[in-house]
């Protein structure tokens, strides 16, 4: 038990590509690991979040094999032997299932929360308080948590979580019973949702106790069940990254999403009232750069003559963009790389990154 009474243990999830931030972030540096805000990148603003929650020895980082000296420089207060590097993409259910057999393994049968590496969350007090109710009500439930984001907008990005019954009030924290989960939707019906009051955005953030989830993971996921249990008997010996390659080659993609929690049962949702944001891309940083009478958003040395309404990120500070003449525009200058697109395409990056790393030539 920790401070707070509970037998809590905190997992990262911290293996995503993040190609939307291009050039600054790249497939050998994504964006969990990038400094958008300050100095302190989005992984290490996760951990911060949680710090005074659990000790370090109590936060499994579940991230990419490739990724896990990044996450070792960045976080150098975990033990390494949690930081857990998935040697394949397996998707989330895979990643979701090994921290439970892990956590099942290392520590009995603790509630966990499952966090996301490269959101921004404020204020962390909030977050905080909305966590450790979860927490409590899903230990002595035994029900999967999750936290719905209220929308602000018919946001196409997101899934959605459509809410049921009032559950209750738990120090100052409204429960729900979770209806269904939902993909994402199209304009259309992203509007009818928020119209309706009776939708959230799905953060893919849980609590839950190992006990609880690896119980779904039988029933629902019963390959994976049996897999990463495999594996989980070979944690911290010799034979551990030769288990985890075999577990992980055998399992089919899925996500948590629709291989458990769309299923499961007994599924809540905590009514989230702290800020959120998944920074999807650049045109995320609008709402926390420096903007001047014109609308330009701006880091670093900027000099702009008759330019409206551009966003301009400049890794080295002692560089200077300048621009004249021009609306609407995304420049970004990081390390060797050079980006300039109209902000109603920036949804392209990605796949223009994709393309040039397969080796191709993107046209159009």
């Amino acid at each position: 038990m920790n401070e707070n009474g509970l037998d809590l243990v905190v997992v990262i999830m911290a293996g995503g590509a993040g190609t939307r931030f291009w050039p600054l972030s790249t497939e050998e540096r994504p964006k969990q690991f990038i400094n958008l805000f300050g100095d302190r990148s989005l992984l290490q603003k996760s951990f911060d979040r949680v710090s005074d929650l659990v000790t370090p020895a109590r936060v499994l980082v579940l991230t990419n094999a490739a990724y896990m000296s990044i996450v070792k420089e960045q976080l150098p207060q975990i033990p390494s032997e949690n930081i857990i590097g998935e040697p394949i993409r397996r998707d989330t259910a895979a990643a979701v299932g090994l921290s439970a057999v892990l956590c099942r393994k290392r520590f009995g049968n603790p509630v966990i929360a499952t966090l996301t590496a490269d959101h921004l969350i404020e204020p962390v007090d909030l977050f905080q308080q909305t966590l450790l109710s979860a927490a409590r009500r899903a230990t002595d439930s035994n029900a999967l948590y999750t936290f719905g984001i209220q929308p602000t907008y018919p946001a196409t990005g997101y899934g959605y979580l459509e809410r049921g019954a009032s559950i209750g009030d738990y120090e100052g924290v409204e429960h729900f019973q979770l209806l269904r989960f939902k993909e994402k939707p199209d304009l259309e019906t992203a509007s009818q949702y928020v119209e309706s009051g009776k939708f959230y955005w799905n953060s893919g953030m849980f609590v839950w106790t190992a006990d609880a989830i690896l119980k779904e993971f039988e029933l629902h996921l019963p390959d994976h069940a049996k897999a990463l249990s495999r594996a989980a008997a070979a944690d911290q010996t010799p034979e551990w990254e030769d288990a985890l390659k075999v577990a992980f080659e055998s399992l089919h993609r899925v996500s948590i999403d629709f291989g458990v929690m769309e299923k499961a049962q007994n599924v809540c949702c905590v009514a989230s009232k702290f800020s959120w944001d998944d920074v999807g891309g650049w045109l995320a940083l609008r709402s926390y750069l420096p903007k001047d009478e014109a609308g330009n958003c701006f880091r670093g040395k900027a000099i702009m003559l008759d330019a409206t309404d551009n966003v301009l990120f400049c890794e080295d500070p002692e560089e200077t963009i300048m621009l004249i003449g021009v609306k609407d525009l995304v420049v970004v200058r990081a390390g060797a790389g050079l980006l300039i697109v109209n902000k109603d395409r920036t949804e392209d990056i990605k796949k223009l990154v994709e393309g040039m790393e397969a080796g191709g030539k993107a046209e159009g």
